[in-house]
């Protein structure tokens, strides 16, 4: 990086933003994330973690501890990379409303109808005479009323009006963090290093403190408590690379980050196989106890924050290193995959509900589920969106 090229740095941040074309590589990211979704929520049943389902499969476990460790964090950074750009063209009151019909809209339609349906699907499991009318009534009354994955929205909603204040209070908040994506551009494992180090801060003693299975719940507004600072440190680390210098930062396509991807790989294989060996440890020297050690939340949690750091970037990477023009099976799919992502759940679940009384193996049920979850989400959105306005939605 050249003295000339530093000294910019911060008069871009500020320059009047101009509207960011799309970038192929993100798009295909975010879409391919959105599959992962469907996937984790394809396999859970079958796993020693979420075992819902007589069969069960050990590959399952391997995968849903990876996709559970980085997917949620690396949506957020990956929706706070346009924010920065997104409020300074925009009046506060039109931000707001873009924001509250995007998200807002969707989360509360989705918390009525969506998410009581998905669990429907299970209620059923416990009683078979159970009226969908009395379950929704008891949800939406009484409770318990679950989020399922659309919690990511609300938090999103919230991340974003607060990116608008700070905005308001000062711009200049986002240029340390875009100054080091900058120099990311040669030596993403100094960006990498920046979000160790800040989500072992906000994470690891909050997994201490309130361990893996809390969550904050107000009706159908819930997050884990353990992680709600750590996916608020990924979504104002996103804000701030894509603030300025977007194609000369450690995202940039021409940068070293792609040149090196399976050094990247590398860099995500071993945390993973410690955190395995943390699991090990819990259930085999512990004795699977219900109340962790602090030691033990700290070590598992340090693990945790190297892989999912690592992964972002080792699959950043591989899109950004990707010369394919296009399109692909994610470039048709790019449009419809937020409305996927709101109203695959009940799918899942209630394929998941259809398959539990067959004696078919593991695989074979997540296979079934995962495509068809796949197919009928995808379908469905497609129509959804031919609705008149609903395109601005979805």
């Amino acid at each position: 990086m050249t003295m000339s090229h530093s000294a910019t740095i911060g008069a871009e941040v500020h320059a009047a933003p101009k509207s960011k074309a799309r970038n192929l590589s993100i798009d295909r990211a975010r879409t391919f994330l959105t599959l992962v979704v469907l996937l984790h929520h394809a396999v859970i049943p079958y796993t020693h973690f979420g075992h819902t389902d007589p069969a069960s499969w050990i590959g399952f476990d391997v995968v849903v501890l990876a996709t559970d460790s980085f997917f949620m964090a690396m949506f957020f950074f990956l929706s706070g990379l346009f924010t920065w750009s997104g409020i300074a063209r925009k009046a506060p009151q039109v931000f707001l409303r873009d924001r509250l019909l995007r998200l807002g809209l969707p989360f509360a339609i989705a918390a009525f109808t969506v998410i009581p349906l998905a669990y429907y699907a299970i209620a059923l499991q416990q009683n078979t005479e159970l009226t969908f009318a009395a379950f929704w009534w008891k949800t939406v009354t009484v409770g318990p009323w679950p989020s399922g994955p659309i919690w990511f929205v609300w938090v999103l909603l919230a991340f974003d009006l607060t990116a608008s204040v700070l905005y308001r209070v000062s711009a200049h908040l986002v240029d340390p963090v875009n100054r080091v994506s900058v120099r990311g551009f040669e030596q993403p494992a100094v960006f990498w290093l920046l979000l160790v180090v800040v989500t072992a801060i906000v994470y690891v003693p909050a997994l201490v403190y309130f361990g893996a299975n809390r969550w904050f719940e107000f009706g159908p507004f819930s997050v884990q408590a353990s992680r709600i600072l750590l996916y608020f440190a990924y979504f104002f680390i996103g804000v701030s690379v894509g603030a300025a210098n977007f194609d000369r930062g450690v995202l940039s396509a021409a940068g070293r980050l792609p040149r090196s991807r399976w050094l990247w790989v590398v860099a995500t294989l071993i945390p993973y196989c410690l955190m395995w060996c943390m699991i090990y440890i819990k259930r085999g020297i512990l004795g699977n106890p219900g109340v962790l050690p602090d030691w033990y939340q700290a070590i598992y949690g340090t693990f945790f924050v190297l892989f999912s750091a690592a992964i972002l970037l080792a699959i950043l990477a591989f899109f950004l290193h990707s010369k394919s023009p296009g399109p692909n099976l994610l470039d048709r799919m790019q449009a419809d995959a937020y409305g996927m992502f709101l109203v695959h759940y009940p799918i899942a679940l209630w394929i998941q509900y259809a398959l539990f009384d067959y004696g078919l193996p593991a695989i074979v049920k997540a296979a079934i589920g995962f495509v068809l979850t796949v197919i009928l989400s995808w379908g469905l959105t497609a129509a959804l969106r031919k609705i008149p306005g609903a395109s601005h939605v979805l």
